[in-house]
């Protein structure tokens, strides 16, 4: 992340604004607001005039350095491409977070940062439907709302049942945001499942929405508030223990999964120390007789078979931008020259760079001696 610099454009600038293309930006910040105690929008425009292009649902991967250590991150837009001018990120603190925390502290208008993108399989143009069904919880809600700002801004009277969980109403994200596109569209039905009830700071937004029986999704609720659930075509995010559960109840109901979709990128699942204790696994696995070679180069190491290629190439300290780590962003691209792996996503590679050899090192372990070209 760059200093603060002036970024001034003209007013006409963005009459003659190119059409972004997929690759590496360079974005200003401008504009940051809490959306909720703990969540962050940041808005953002090209450092020259530009049309934000991609898939109502798709992300970003930022591209940062933070004390000296270049990491990379994932993020939902959540601002809809029916609305090109600019684009925002909409980004939750964790506890112990270092990219999430060093971003809503640090992050200000007029900064630059680099990103990659966008990405991503889970959006509009690549499913589609006809009836939509969103499950969200938490910060999983990004994506919808980017979909439901497209569908709403692009059709006529598109059908959608929007279903979201938090905690209590304090946790909703684009919480009147959302209202106002449930208001305006009469087949916008959307419902809120809270844990807490609580005292509803807001009447007459979030309490109108809310399902008044507090508590978790379950079979009984998502009957009672989207009766047709079964004719409609379902989008899931959230975090990871949602999303099974909510696959786990729609198979219990004889849903047609065939019509289950849910979002699967996100960053290392565990801390630093567990991303720790992987490289130093991978190090270690180096003296194990058991395991395939992996060459780059000058560079050779020993894999065992629980190992990705990922591991490997982070292990001998080379240069890889592992942003997803789940096989969906494809910033982990790399090219097996000689060598069979078994991979268990393609879905960010093209038929033709697969054809070339290309793997995803996050999703691909070694069944031979493997020479590799990042």
């Amino acid at each position: 992340m760059n200093v603060a610099v002036n970024h001034q454009v003209s007013q006409l600038a963005p009459f003659s604004a190119q059409q972004w293309q997929s690759g590496e930006h360079q974005l200003v910040c401008v504009e940051k607001w809490n959306e909720t105690h703990d969540v962050m929008s940041f808005r953002f425009q090209g450092s020259q005039p530009v049309k934000f292009h991609f898939k109502p649902g798709q992300f970003l991967t930022l591209l940062l350095e933070i004390n000296g250590e270049k990491i990379a991150r994932s993020y939902t837009i959540s601002s809809s491409p029916s609305r090109p001018y600019s684009i925002v990120l909409t980004i939750k603190r964790i506890e112990g977070g270092k990219v999430s925390n060093y971003l809503a502290d640090n992050l200000e208008v007029g900064h630059i940062v680099r990103a990659l993108g966008p990405d991503g399989v889970f959006n509009l143009v690549d499913i589609s439907a006809q009836k939509y069904l969103f499950l969200s919880a938490g910060c999983g809600i990004t994506p919808m709302f980017s979909m439901s700002r497209w569908l709403t801004d692009t059709e006529i009277g598109p059908d959608i049942s929007f279903l979201h969980s938090a905690k209590s109403n304090k946790d909703l994200i684009f919480e009147s945001a959302i209202a106002q596109i449930a208001e305006r569209s009469g087949d916008f039905k959307l419902n809120y499942i809270l844990e807490e009830l609580g005292i509803f700071s807001n009447i007459g937004i979030s309490a109108k929405f809310t399902d008044k029986q507090a508590g978790r999704l379950n079979a009984e609720n998502l009957a009672r508030l989207v009766p047709d659930f079964k004719t409609r075509t379902v989008f899931v995010c959230g975090p990871a223990p949602y999303m099974n559960a909510v696959k786990a109840l729609l198979e219990s109901l004889d849903f047609d999964m065939s019509q289950f979709h849910q979002e699967s990128f996100g960053s290392f699942k565990g801390g630093s120390a567990e991303l720790d204790a992987a490289k130093e696994q991978a190090t270690n696995s180096s003296t194990d007789p058991s395991g395939f070679m992996l060459s780059i180069g000058e560079r050779s190491r020993a894999l065992s078979a629980e190992h990705t290629l990922l591991d490997g190439i982070e292990a001998e300290g080379l240069p890889i931008i592992a942003a997803c780590r789940s096989g969906v962003c494809g910033a982990c691209k790399c090219k097996v020259v000689n060598g069979e792996v078994e991979s268990s996503s393609q879905m960010a590679l093209t038929p033709d760079e697969i054809a070339q050899g290309y793997v995803l090192a996050c999703s691909s372990k070694l069944k031979s001696d493997v020479t590799l070209e990042l």
